[in-house]
């Protein structure tokens, strides 16, 4: 595991922090689809909540709420908060981590767009390349009930 710093404070994933591995962070992220569309827009400058929303048809709040507090959790947004009295003015801005996490969402869309320009070739389903994938259940002969009473088989 690799450690390395954010202004001053170690980053989710380093050995000193007891946080998730990068790849745990990676498969969470990656595998949500409004996290990466709003990891997206704070990185084109799509800054704060209201904006965020309008960005996202279909997005709630609540799920935009937690999904922002998992990438802060993560080390890779920052949130800013404005003002004494409501309604106080937030920001969502990409750390020095997350700016490095966007170069590898860049890096998978460039491996996206090769493959579907077909410049690798295709590859067999799993299940076809000698049991690489789920194999299905073999169908096991049912034991048939026997009554306790009488000894026979039950129908």
């Amino acid at each position: 595991m690799v450690e390395g710093r954010i202004s001053g404070r170690s980053v989710p994933g380093g050995p000193s922090s007891g946080g998730p591995p990068v790849a745990s962070m990676v498969e969470g992220i990656v595998g949500c689809k409004w996290s990466v569309r709003l990891l997206g827009l704070v990185a084109t400058g799509v800054h704060r909540p209201s904006a965020l929303l309008r960005s996202c048809p279909g997005l709630s709040a609540k799920v935009m709420n937690e999904r922002l507090r998992k990438m802060m959790r993560f080390g890779i947004v920052h949130r800013t908060a404005s003002g004494e009295k409501p309604p106080i003015e937030v920001e969502y801005r990409l750390t020095e981590f997350g700016r490095g996490f966007i170069r590898i969402l860049e890096e998978v869309r460039r491996l996206q767009e090769a493959v579907d320009a077909g410049k690798f070739p295709q590859r067999a389903a799993p299940e076809q390349e000698g049991g690489m994938g789920r194999s299905r259940p073999t169908a096991v002969p049912r034991r048939r009930s026997v009554s306790r009473l009488t000894g026979e088989p039950e129908p």
